[in-house]
């Protein structure tokens, strides 16, 4: 039956109502548990307790609702699910109260004694102290809904739709909204059937480089004459970028059926996650996830008895930011160190201990599942022709709401950062946004108007890459930008080409020349013939997109480099070295002590008339004295030494 199912036969009408059996008896069980949840009256206290949660304090929140319910002899279900993308409100808490009137309430920013305060004015007394919430996770006629907030009522979630709803640790939650029903679908189909789907679909791989996932499939699947296996790539390295981290933490079954849908596909009988080792709530999730499936028979052997074997497994890597790419993670599994080789021939032909290998990204492979579902015709309703479905973006840095996004394909950066996450916090203009983590590129405002998809980004000088994005305000100094990011890339080489090696070391080199004042002319021209020598000379993604950082930020911010040269300032005033702190003695409020007190090496000192100033030799620049300064008064201010024209602080001597 086996060989039969490999070259495409239809299986027989007794198998398929084998399947329908066993998975309708495993889909009733979760639908029985989800019932018996529901129709549960106490309340429900949901945690997001995934990395990002439990960083912000959700254990602590977690402990603290337990201990209190259980003094104050309250009956409730805490239910710990994964994270819901809303980064800025954690730890976040939704309280389904029924018997109090009002709808499942978004909580942001819930500590342990906010938790405290909540289960005893709102689960015991029934106020839910409304001047502490986001939003109602209903409509409803008295409480503003969260759907009116941007931030949630502009995404498409397709990925992500379970994430934050479900428990990941409980494989009856996610059968429970359809899970796996796709998986058992395929099974009673043939395999060329699963891949028409997704050929037909458009799905484009999420890891970065955007080659069309049904093309790969299908290169696999011709390689009749060798064994397969399929690996799921969480390798994931960017500075900034979370996105697979947490979708294998708040849904792996999604990203497992996905995996067990391309197995299937293609005919391998094997399936790994690469995950890496950095990743330990990620890895102990996927791992239950694996043994949750096979004690249900959804993996295993003669799978809902379709006859169809599955061995899964989780290899961990060891962090190297190279071995996202496809050969070097090979070269990892297989107990060497992780460099890029030459292609062709391809994973696909020949990879891993000699198999046909397909590699998927996880967002690639937790989109099948909805595809398989729904079909390809609809995949396609989203996104743009290109580029259908979503896309999912860690937005981080200078901006209100940062966390992870799902958004369909073809809505503009301006949507995203300003509609979506909020804009720039504190009145600050935006500058930039550093697109495709480390390997990016840094886009000024004239492209804010740029349909984010595979295409658009690269023809403007940036790329999707595996979904990081970093939004910089006008207190950044783009000199400094290149050269952290370049930082991390001459540290992640691999070492293999002189190239990206030694090029990418002299590119940093001057940099970091650069943001210390001790620029050279011609130091513009070195970098941008460097960064083109490494581009063509390097053999694998990683050396021929490092420069990008360089190049976009050269190409659009001239004039901050030119300035570091040519003037030793940095516009931005953020390079350490060449600027400084400063007071505004008409702003400065006699008798407060704010910087005084928290000024590590005394650089503060007072005037006689009770303001105060900063002595410049003894100052480190850490930058204290602004953070503590009352935003009444704001009277701190850093700047570029060169760029001051009178001195506003009096000098020590004088003011004493």
């Amino acid at each position: 039956m086996k060989k039969q199912k490999e070259k495409g036969k239809k299986l027989n009408p007794i198998d398929n109502k084998i399947i329908d059996e066993k998975f309708g008896a495993i889909f009733a069980e979760a639908q029985r548990r989800k019932k018996e949840r529901q129709n549960n009256s106490i309340p429900k206290i949901h945690i997001g307790l995934s990395t990002c949660g439990i960083a912000a304090g959700a254990m602590e929140t977690k402990t603290a609702f337990e201990e209190t319910l259980s003094q104050r002899g309250i009956e409730a279900q805490i239910h710990c699910v994964g994270c819901i993308g809303h980064c800025y409100a954690e730890p976040w808490v939704i309280i389904e109260n029924s018997e109090s009137g009002f709808p499942p309430i978004f909580y942001p920013q819930v500590t342990a004694g906010k938790a405290k305060m909540l289960t005893k004015l709102y689960l015991e007394e029934g106020d839910p102290r409304l001047e502490h919430i986001l939003g109602a996770m209903e409509e409803n006629e008295m409480i503003p809904s969260v759907w009116e907030f941007s931030r949630f009522s502009k995404e498409k979630r397709i990925v992500m739709d379970l994430c934050g709803k479900i428990d990941p640790d409980d494989i009856n939650e996610y059968i429970a909204e359809d899970g796996y029903s796709s998986w058992a679908k395929a099974l009673k189909s043939p395999p060329d059937e699963v891949l028409k789907q997704v050929l037909g679909s458009g799905l484009r791989g999420r890891g970065g480089a955007g080659f069309l996932t049904g093309k790969k499939w299908e290169l696999a699947l011709k390689q009749t004459h060798l064994e397969k296996i399929v690996i799921c790539n969480a390798d994931e390295g960017d500075p900034g970028a979370y996105m697979d981290r947490t979708i294998l933490e708040s849904n792996p079954h999604q990203v497992l059926e996905g995996l067990a849908l391309c197995a299937y596909a293609i005919g391998a009988h094997k399936a790994l996650f690469y995950v890496r080792a950095e990743y330990p709530l990620a890895v102990k999730t996927i791992q239950n996830a694996i043994s949750q499936a096979m004690e249900s028979g959804i993996i295993g052997k003669d799978i809902l008895g379709s006859g169809f074997d599955l061995e899964m497994d989780v290899f961990q890597g060891s962090g190297a930011f190279v071995c996202g790419e496809e050969t070097a993670l090979i070269l990892s599994m297989e107990g060497s160190r992780g460099m890029p080789y030459h292609r062709p021939p391809y994973p696909a032909e020949r990879g891993f201990q000699g198999l046909s290998t397909v590699i998927n990204n996880v967002k690639t492979l937790a989109a099948v599942p909805p595809i398989l579902k729904n079909g390809a015709s609809w995949y396609r309703q989203t996104g743009t022709p290109e580029s259908p479905g979503t896309a999912i973006f860690s937005v981080v840095g200078n901006v209100t709401h940062p966390g992870l996004v799902e958004i369909p394909m073809g809505v503009t950066l301006r949507t995203l950062i300003f509609d979506i996450c909020g804009g720039i916090p504190d009145k600050k203009k935006f500058k930039a946004a550093q697109i495709g983590g480390p390997s990016g590129g840094c886009l000024p405002e004239e492209f804010l108007d740029t349909p984010i998809d595979f295409d658009s980004l690269i023809e403007a000088g940036a790329m999707m890459g595996s979904g990081g994005m970093v939004v910089l305000d006008e207190d950044t100094c783009m000199v400094d930008v290149a050269k952290y990011f370049l930082d991390f890339t001459q540290k992640e080489s691999c070492g293999k080409c002189t190239f990206c090696r030694i090029g990418t070391w002299h590119l940093l080199s001057i940099l970091q020349r650069l943001t210390i004042g001790e620029g050279q002319e011609g130091d513009i021209e070195k970098l941008e013939q460097l960064s083109h020598d490494i581009k063509n000379g390097s053999l694998c993604g990683l050396g021929k997109t490092a420069p990008n950082p360089v190049l976009t930020s050269l190409k659009y911010f001239r004039e901050e480099y030119e300035a570091h040269i040519k003037e030793g300032c940095c516009p931005a005033a953020s390079c350490r070295a060449l600027s400084a702190y400063y007071i505004d003695l008409d702003k400065c409020a006699r008798g407060c002590d704010a910087c005084v007190g928290c000024c590590p090496v005394d650089a503060v000192f007072t005037t006689s008339n009770r303001k105060k100033g900063i002595d410049q030799q003894l100052c480190v620049k850490c930058g204290e004295c602004k953070v503590h300064c009352p935003p009444d008064y704001n009277a701190i201010f850093r700047i570029s030494p060169a760029h001051l024209a009178p001195i506003i602080e009096r000098p020590k001597e004088e003011n004493q």
